[in-house]
């Protein structure tokens, strides 16, 4: 699947680009053990996150989505140093970050009330193939990252012309450094656009037993996922 992205003229060596999630892991999952000792377990060895496959492959599809530029956060006000040229063909916003009002999230859960969201600002149009959508949400497991961006639906097939901005709610207030540019704030993954059947079944004999050497594999097997059921990826 083809993903194709477009900046404004002049930015193309400024502006960081999107990539492919596979090379976007993080420091602390690299140097994280594959193996710990449980306390709960009376000091038995257990396999960590870096083991399950599931966890590991939804933060490497798709594709991540960067900071424009070096963003810092202190006493509770942001600020960067960066010197994007203006584009008068355009009406397009210079600046890293944006605000979305607190109205504009009322009444939605685990939003504190009279709260700002940050809009993190996208320098890249987004064009997908015909019939996909792209699904855009906080990069996958990455809740050390001092905010939360907020999940959305975008038919970039047809939106291929416009900027796709990533609202997110600041959830670390004592937070206070700076984030690089290039850190990763939202993932997209594309979706084919394409009606649901749901169909459920009762297990027949066969079905049982397939289900059952699964179970048994698991129990019997380190690694039984990863070696008999992964499937490649490019």
């Amino acid at each position: 699947m083809k993903v194709r992205f477009s900046c404004l003229p002049g930015y193309e060596d400024i502006v960081p680009r999107p990539q492919l999630a596979t090379g976007g892991l993080p420091e602390w999952l690299k140097r994280m053990p594959s193996k710990a000792e449980s306390a709960v377990l009376a000091g038995a060895e257990v396999r960590t996150v870096k083991q399950c496959p599931p966890f590991l492959d939804a933060m490497q599809a798709g594709i991540l989505f960067p900071l424009a530029a070096d963003l810092t956060f202190e006493n509770g006000e942001f600020s960067w140093d960066w010197d994007l040229p203006a584009q008068p063909a355009t009406r397009a916003t210079r600046s890293p970050i944006g605000v979305h009002v607190p109205e504009q999230a009322a009444g939605v859960p685990g939003v504190p009330e009279g709260q700002f969201a940050v809009k993190f600002n996208a320098f890249w149009t987004v064009k997908l193939p015909d019939g996909c959508s792209m699904l855009f949400s906080h990069p996958a497991n990455r809740l050390d990252l001092p905010y939360r961006t907020l999940t959305g639906l975008v038919d970039a097939d047809l939106w291929r012309d416009g900027l796709v901005h990533f609202p997110a709610l600041w959830t670390d207030p004592e937070f206070t450094g700076t984030l690089p540019a290039g850190t990763p704030v939202a993932q997209g993954w594309p979706v084919p656009r394409e009606a649901l059947e749901l169909e459920f079944t009762t297990m027949d004999d066969e079905a049982l037993s397939r289900h059952s050497a699964v179970q048994d594999g698991l129990q019997s097997e380190p690694g039984f996922y990863r070696k008999s059921f992964r499937a490649k990826r490019g």
